[in-house]
């Protein structure tokens, strides 16, 4: 095996120890070896966040380009490499066919591997597997390269100004229109920010991070003054309005105290979707703008 930090051609690997020569995780036949390669910079195109974390392991994504990645073939060779008797042997890319070996790896014996979120290779987000690799035998390599944090021991939720403006894009369609409703929700949530400070209303919004997830969650708007948590959609179909009142569920459960909750909507919504957002359930508020005022429906 090469020495640690030696550059080879994934060519030469595959010569000598044998193995699939285009899988990232590739079990070569009759060695006790189980070979990971990664390639950070052109993985991210694709969802892997493949990196050092700041918990000192490297952050593995699984194998699996489209849909929820599952603990089977590479992922479970590498979750059972203990008792396949096989070293876990980490090579990242330097160049066009060169590697540079990372060395021998060991699951982290208290959390082996968390999942989380990330775009497939489609742009459609879904479940990844992410190991956590720690070295063998020595310290991580400074790189600066950093993956994903680890997920997050207890929830945690942070004020944040508004103009953060970071949206939870949950289909990415190649023909730009979610791209053009996120502009849309901006324009509303910074004209109804606008309308609320003018009031003399504090308006911020929330980055939460729940207990054991990753990626933190941003809600549209909080109106401090009256404890009021906003979830805005760039239209008033029920599809928005249905993703809206998951949204602010989701979020809701999360915050302590519990705020009241509402829907910034470009327009009145027809009266089953009002009753909707009204049911006993929901008992959220709707809000829309008509002319320079804002207009209410409350339960």
């Amino acid at each position: 095996m090469a020495a640690v930090g030696m550059k080879i051609t994934r060519q030469a690997i595959h010569d000598q120890y044998g193995g699939n020569r285009q899988k990232g995780i590739s079990r070569p036949k009759g060695q006790p070896y189980l070979f990971l390669f990664s390639n950070p910079q052109q993985g991210r195109q694709h969802g892997y966040y493949d990196g050092w974390g700041k918990d000192g392991c490297y952050h593995y994504c699984g194998e699996g380009r489209y849909g929820d990645q599952e603990m089977v073939g590479g992922n479970l060779d590498i979750a059972e490499h203990a008792q396949q008797k096989r070293s876990l042997q980490l090579f990242k890319s330097t160049s066009k066919g060169v590697v540079a070996n990372l060395g021998q790896f060991e699951l982290d014996e208290k959390e082996p591997w968390f999942t989380t979120d990330a775009p497939d290779a489609d742009g459609e987000i879904r479940t990844v597997i992410m190991f956590k690799l720690r070295p063998a035998k020595k310290a991580p390599p400074a790189d600066g390269l950093v993956a994903s944090p680890s997920p997050a021991p207890s929830t945690v939720v942070q004020d944040v100004e508004v103009e953060q403006h970071n949206v939870e894009q949950m289909i990415v369609n190649p023909s730009g229109e979610p791209r053009r409703a996120d502009r849309r929700e901006a324009m509303l949530v910074k004209k109804y920010r606008e309308y609320l400070e003018s009031q003399g209303h504090t308006v911020t919004r929330q980055k939460i991070v729940p207990a054991g997830e990753v990626k933190p969650l941003y809600t549209d708007l909080y109106d401090a003054t009256d404890k009021l948590l906003i979830e805005a959609k760039a239209n008033a179909t029920r599809e928005a309005i249905r993703m809206a009142i998951g949204q602010l569920f989701d979020y809701r459960r999360l915050l302590t105290p519990r705020p009241d909750i509402a829907l910034l909507l470009p327009s009145k919504p027809r009266p089953d979707l009002l009753k909707l957002c009204h049911a006993a359930e929901v008992a959220a508020q709707v809000i829309w703008p008509e002319g320079n005022e804002y207009k209410k429906s409350i339960p």
